[in-house]
C-alpha cells in the first residue's frame, strides 16, 4: 500500500464523496476545501463529486463550486455530464423495492428511498411501489444484530449492491452500480483510465472507488476497512481532508 502510494501518479480526475468528506458536520464545505477544488481545476484536472445524494439534496451543497466536469449520483447510479445533462442511468427493480420494505415492515426499522424524482423518507408509496422509477432503497438501523440479519437476506439474493454510509445503515442499489463503474465509465468519456484517478471517501459505498482508484484516499474518519483498502490516509472532513489530499498528490 505504502509503495502504490510512493510511485509517481499523474491526476486527471479527482472523485470526492460527499457527506463525511467533502462536507463537515454541520454539512458545509470549507473554504480550505473549496481553494483546493478550485487551483485543482485551475490546472485542469476534473472534479467529479461521486456522491450517494441524488441530485434533488445535492445541487444547493455544490451550487457555489464551479464544477465544470461530471456528476456521479445515487452510488453510481445516474452520470450527468458537465452541462448537467442526465447521460446514463441504471434504476432498482420495484419488486426488490418492495421485497425491501417488507423487510423494514418485519423488523420495524427506519428505511428512506430515492425514486428519479423523490426522496422518500417520513412518507413511503407502499401501496404504489411499482408506479415508481426506483435507484436506491436504505435502512437505517441501531440494533446491529437485526442489521446484520437483513444484510445476509438481501446478500442471499444476489441481485443486489449493498454498502453503507455510516456504520448503522444499508445502502441498496442494483447489482453492478457502484461508485467506480460510473467513474470509469467518466473515464471512457474523457479518453484516460482509472490510472489517472484519485478518489476519496469514508464509508463503504466509497469503497470500490477507492480500490480501483489510482490513488484510493480515506479520510481520517473513514470506516477502517476503507482505510485499509487505501493508499494514503489523510485527515478527517472536520480538518480539511479533501484540501490536504488535493494538495499532496495533484498540486
Amino acid at each position: 500500500m505504502a509503495e502504490k502510494a510512493e510511485k509517481e501518479v499523474n491526476i486527471k480526475l479527482i472523485a470526492i464523496d460527499m457527506d463525511g468528506t467533502l462536507l463537515n458536520k454541520e454539512h458545509q464545505i470549507s473554504n480550505e476545501n473549496r481553494n483546493a477544488i478550485k487551483a485543482a481545476q485551475d490546472q485542469g484536472i476534473h472534479v467529479v463529486i461521486s456522491t450517494g445524494r441524488t441530485r434533488m439534496t445535492l445541487d444547493p451543497l455544490i451550487e457555489n463550486l464551479s464544477l465544470n466536469s461530471y456528476l456521479i449520483t445515487v452510488n453510481g447510479s445516474e452520470v450527468w455530464d458537465d452541462s448537467l445533462e442526465l447521460i446514463e442511468r441504471k434504476t432498482l427493480d420495484s419488486d426488490l423495492v418492495e421485497y425491501m420494505w417488507r423487510l423494514k415492515e418485519k423488523h420495524q426499522t427506519y428505511c428512506w428511498a430515492a425514486s428519479v424524482d423523490n426522496v422518500w423518507r417520513e412518507v413511503f408509496p407502499a401501496e404504489d411501489i411499482h408506479s415508481h422509477e426506483w435507484m436506491k432503497f436504505g435502512f437505517d438501523i441501531e440494533d446491529d444484530r437485526i442489521r446484520e440479519l437483513i444484510y445476509e437476506d438481501l446478500s442471499k439474493l444476489g441481485t443486489l449492491e449493498i454498502t453503507n454510509s455510516s456504520p448503522t445503515n444499508l445502502e441498496i442499489n442494483a447489482i453492478g452500480v457502484n461508485k467506480a463503474k460510473a467513474i470509469e465509465f467518466v473515464c471512457h468519456k474523457l479518453g484516460f483510465t482509472l490510472e489517472n484517478v484519485m478518489a476519496i471517501g469514508d464509508s463503504i459505498n466509497d469503497l470500490a472507488m477507492i480500490q480501483e482508484a489510482r490513488m484510493g484516499v480515506a479520510m481520517g474518519n473513514a470506516q477502517e476497512v476503507v482505510k485499509e483498502a487505501a493508499n494514503w490516509i489523510s485527515s478527517s472532513h472536520e480538518e480539511d481532508g479533501v484540501a490536504k489530499a488535493i494538495q499532496t498528490w495533484c498540486l
